[in-house]
């Protein structure tokens, strides 16, 4: 248990027996009345963001949550292998846990996992990843200009717009968490 007062971002509360992460928090005065904690709660299992504010110094439980630095092996079926890095202990994750993250998963990279009494939770990917465009239209002679884009499909399967010279063959930084073209790499 963790008063409200202590609360910092990253921690996971557990509310009614649902996993909350904490995302934003703030104490808050108002003129009349005791003090409050605003929170912005993140669903572990969902991702569903909502909205929460605590009495001041309210008690609530923490979750105890595991965060291992885990390897992508390969994809099995219905489930993404992942090995434990210190332990070598492999472990099999569905697409619930897995979710968005597939789209940016590699073999042999490295992800953190947390896990929750012996259950994985989410993954938590690095930022940006480089992926390799598997397939584009080729551009045309003089696409130089800024403004122009063009969906290319990178090697996990996603699609995305990159820029109009970009051509099949060619390692882009895509941002993990909109999916959004950074830069090429190289070249």
């Amino acid at each position: 248990m963790v008063s409200t007062n202590d609360l910092k971002n990253g921690m996971v509360l557990d509310l009614d027996g649902q996993l909350w992460s904490v995302v934003w928090f703030q104490h808050h005065k108002p003129g009349k009345g005791n003090t409050v904690v605003r929170t912005k709660l993140k669903h572990v299992l969902s991702g569903k963001v909502v909205d929460k504010t605590f009495n001041s110094d309210t008690k609530v439980d923490t979750a105890q949550v595991d965060r291992r630095e885990m390897q992508y092996l390969y994809k099995d079926g219905a489930g993404w292998v992942f090995m434990d890095t210190q332990t070598y202990d492999q472990m099999t994750l569905d697409e619930n846990v897995v979710g968005d993250a597939k789209n940016y998963l590699l073999e042999e990279q490295i992800a953190i996992v947390a896990i929750h009494e012996d259950n994985p939770l989410y993954i938590d990917l690095p930022a940006s990843v480089e992926l390799e465009i598997t397939y584009t239209e080729p551009g045309l002679q003089g696409d130089r200009s800024s403004g122009g884009t063009k969906p290319a499909t990178v090697e996990t399967g996603l699609q995305i717009q990159v820029p109009l010279f970009l051509t099949t063959g060619e390692k882009v930084k895509v941002d993990t968490r909109t999916g959004e073209y950074l830069g090429r790499i190289g070249g």
